[in-house]
């Protein structure tokens, strides 16, 4: 027989959800379930430890060819071992072991934390777990951080294939010679630079005809440009079957009857909410195929339970499941005062090679709401800083309002997008005019923000 207690708070997801309980919820009981590793996606799957295999494979593709800067550089290989501890063993798993001692200390005496999977049996209730013990908990207040997973398709479910995700791949015990990679988003083109960087020959089958197909038009064409020099692609095509060769390497059959062989298959082919696992009809919690509905305020449809990040919205980035988690707080403990969830001027950086970031409408979606738009792509290689680094693939792409002077999009590709772009943010944001922006500020030269400027300056 399950145990059961009523708690004032459950949360459900240590991801962005753990940033909630903190001085002022000291005063309530409150639940964490979690029944992976504390810390969520970011922390020990996604964000975080593939940024540190990309900063180490964009220093491998740097130097193995510095010939277009007079230097004669080499890549000699990596230390596959040493790379996962120095990321895993030194950093990550400390933290997220951390994190979970933390919540079970003594310093936060009011938590209580629960470590199986949770699904609703009835309003507001859940059967979760401590161990081997069954636990049934309710709460006054509910608030669901369970994120996402990697949508595996029916094809290599069903295949009997071992194959890896983002889960995993990145605890490989070794690098591997070959890699297939399924999909051409986000996840396949930083895990495509990746490995090909440190030496994995890389394919990539992919349905659409192009990689990162909801990118502004001028960039996405760049980027894939670029890939078919890097990679073995294979767009525009499904795989019909996949199958374990005698030797142990994965073989794709696609729809032309083509085949891919490689030592390892790496699925990538998006993600899915993972409210289809918790049986949320029997709290009466609405939802779109698992995607939890939520109003301007992070309330579901069952009064008194809330949701954030992927477990309810479509951009999967962690930066808003943060922003959420900061206003579902609030909202929790201000209810005559609340505050929508900050969904305006979004950005997402992409941290494949080149590096993209991207805020605002795609040119296509500004001319269908303004009739009024100017557009200026500028190279890299225009300004000082592009000529240092002999930069010939890197674009800026602005677009603009000239009837209001605002700026509607801004659409980066090539080194530091990231960080350039987020000026442009601001700006954005606060309604700083790109004319303004361009001519009432320094900008340092030769530095590489320069390319901004001369942007804003070629707008209308």
């Amino acid at each position: 027989m399950a145990h059961s207690a009523h708690f004032d708070l459950i949360i459900v997801g240590t991801g962005s959800g753990n940033m909630i309980p903190d001085e002022r919820f000291d005063d309530m009981s409150i639940a964490i379930v979690e029944e992976d590793r504390f810390g969520g996606t970011c922390l020990n799957v996604g964000c975080i430890p593939t940024k540190m295999f990309v900063y180490a494979a964009d220093r491998a593709f740097e130097a193995a060819d510095s010939s277009s800067l007079s230097l004669r550089t080499s890549y000699e290989g990596i230390d596959w071992n040493e790379l996962q501890n120095r990321i895993f063993g030194k950093r990550i798993d400390p933290i997220a072991e951390g994190g979970e001692k933390y919540r079970r200390g003594d310093e936060t005496p009011n938590i209580t934390v629960f470590d199986k999977h949770a699904r609703f049996i009835g309003p507001k209730t859940l059967s979760t777990g401590q161990g081997d013990t069954k636990w049934e908990i309710s709460g006054d207040t509910i608030i669901l951080a369970t994120g996402a997973r990697t949508n595996v398709l029916d094809v290599v479910k069903d295949s009997g294939v071992r194959y890896y995700t983002n889960k995993d791949i990145m605890r490989l015990e070794e690098l591997p010679s070959s890699m297939i990679i399924q999909g051409g988003g986000v996840i396949a083109a930083e895990f495509a630079h990746v490995f090909s960087a440190l030496g994995t020959k890389v394919s990539i089958i992919n349905r659409s005809g192009e990689l990162l197909k909801t990118l502004d038009a001028d960039i996405r064409q760049r980027f894939n440009e670029i890939a078919v020099t890097r990679w073995d692609l294979h767009l525009g095509h499904e795989i019909d079957s996949l199958t374990t060769e005698e030797n142990g390497q994965v073989t794709a059959v696609l729809d032309d009857s083509s085949r891919v062989t490689a030592d390892i298959f790496l699925a990538a082919t998006g993600r899915i909410p993972n409210g289809d696992l918790l049986n949320l009809e029997a709290s009466g919690i609405a939802h779109d195929r698992g995607l939890i509905t939520v109003d301007e305020f992070g309330r579901t449809s069952c009064e008194g339970v809330w949701a954030l990040g992927d477990a309810c919205n479509t951009f999967q980035l962690k930066h808003v499941a943060n922003a959420e988690a900061r206003a579902v707080a609030n909202n929790v403990l201000n209810p005559d005062n609340l505050i929508t969830l900050p969904h305006d001027y979004v950005p997402a950086g992409i941290f494949t090679h080149p590096q993209i970031a991207t805020v605002g409408l795609t040119e296509e979606e500004a001319r269908e709401k303004s009739g009024s738009v100017t557009v200026k792509i500028q190279n890299y290689g225009d300004v000082a800083f592009g000529w240092a680094m002999e930069d010939s693939t890197g674009i800026v792409k602005l677009i603009g309002d000239s009837a209001t002077g605002k700026l509607l999009g801004a659409h980066i590709i090539g080194p530091q997008a990231t960080t350039l772009i987020q000026q442009l943010i601001t700006a954005m944001v606060w309604g700083i005019g790109y004319r303004d922006l361009a001519t009432k500020q320094y900008w340092i030269h030769p530095a590489l923000p320069e390319v901004i400027e001369n942007a804003l300056l070629g707008l209308d």
